[in-house]
């Protein structure tokens, strides 16, 4: 049996074809048995170094082979689904190697990722995000009371204040977390900027954590959404700045090998189509319903029309 621990290549004819097991009337090579280790990555393979897990793996494919055996004895590789899985393994492996062949990211020239660079500024502009913690109130009334007490608050009195009277705390605090970061919402980029949004973040509440002028400082008035009523902090920033082309290179040489891999990909579907001609019937697509749209299997059968149903 091979070292595991050695991925020399091919075997020799006179040793691929030698015969390691014989299921039913289905032969297991050594070529097979060399080839399975050959599709490993290395560090797998290292797992077979001893005979005995050698020979575990042979008992791998042995059951593998005693399975498939029985499965067409069922005769379950004639269902469609069967076969569907085989033409996506298929499609699997095309595409596979279409994409072994496009050249990786270390082909991309500098010149040509400078290009880019230029040509996609605004996707290397980071937007400024500001960081956002709120007190929840269920009443108008008493967020306005609490709100001057919010504004005058430090930031302990401001984690006080969370833990005491917001709808929407930690049911059980850390014991470590800062009380200064209690009610946070996480991080928000300005109203418009879909990068960097939140759902956490309610639209008013966004809006208002944009117009506080400092870190630390608490918003002017209540803020109302989503049926409820905000006292919002900002307590955290970071300032909007244009990645410089050696931090973006690495990225912008693997989007450039995608955008490769896309334009071969949409190639071959063109050639295919050419050599294998497709056409489609679609009045017959009309006619496909949707599982939901169709009466579950199990749904009893309307009597005729005059029957009395007994």
């Amino acid at each position: 049996m091979p070292s595991a621990s050695a991925s020399s290549g091919p075997l020799p004819p006179e040793l691929a074809s030698k015969v390691l097991a014989k299921v039913g009337d289905r032969e297991i090579t050594l070529g097979e048995y060399a080839a399975t280790l050959e599709r490993m990555d290395q560090f797998e393979r290292l797992r077979y170094q001893s005979p005995d897990r050698r020979k575990q793996l042979l008992d791998e494919m042995i059951q593998v082979e005693l399975l498939a055996q029985e499965a067409e004895r069922r005769g379950l590789d004639k269902r469609p689904e069967t076969q569907e899985r085989i033409r996506i393994i298929l499609r699997n492996e095309v595409m596979k190697k279409l994409r072994r062949e496009v050249p990786g990211p270390e082909s991309v020239t500098e010149a040509d990722a400078r290009k880019y660079y230029e040509q996609h500024r605004d996707d290397f502009r980071e937007p400024e995000r500001r960081r956002v913690a709120v007190i929840v109130l269920g009443d108008q009334a008493k967020a306005k009371t609490l709100l001057g007490q919010a504004v005058k608050a430090t930031p302990m009195q401001w984690g006080k204040l969370v833990m005491e009277q917001s709808l929407e705390k930690p049911p059980t605090p850390s014991p470590t977390a800062p009380l200064e970061l209690a009610g946070d919402l996480g991080i928000v980029s300005a109203p418009g900027v879909e990068r960097g949004a939140n759902q956490r973040v309610p639209k008013a509440v966004r809006e208002a954590v944009f117009k506080i002028a400092k870190v630390g400082e608490v918003y002017d008035g209540v803020v109302e959404g989503d049926g409820k009523f905000y006292i919002v902090r900002l307590i955290g920033k970071t300032d909007a700045r244009d990645r410089p082309f050696k931090e973006a290179e690495r990225s912008i040489r693997v989007s450039l090998v995608q955008e490769k891999i896309r334009a071969a990909e949409e190639k071959l579907e063109q050639e295919l189509r050419k050599k294998y001609p497709v056409k489609i019937d679609d009045k017959a697509l009309e006619k496909v319903k949707l599982p939901d749209e169709q009466a579950p299997a199990n749904a009893p059968t309307p009597a005729p029309s005059g029957s009395t149903g007994n």
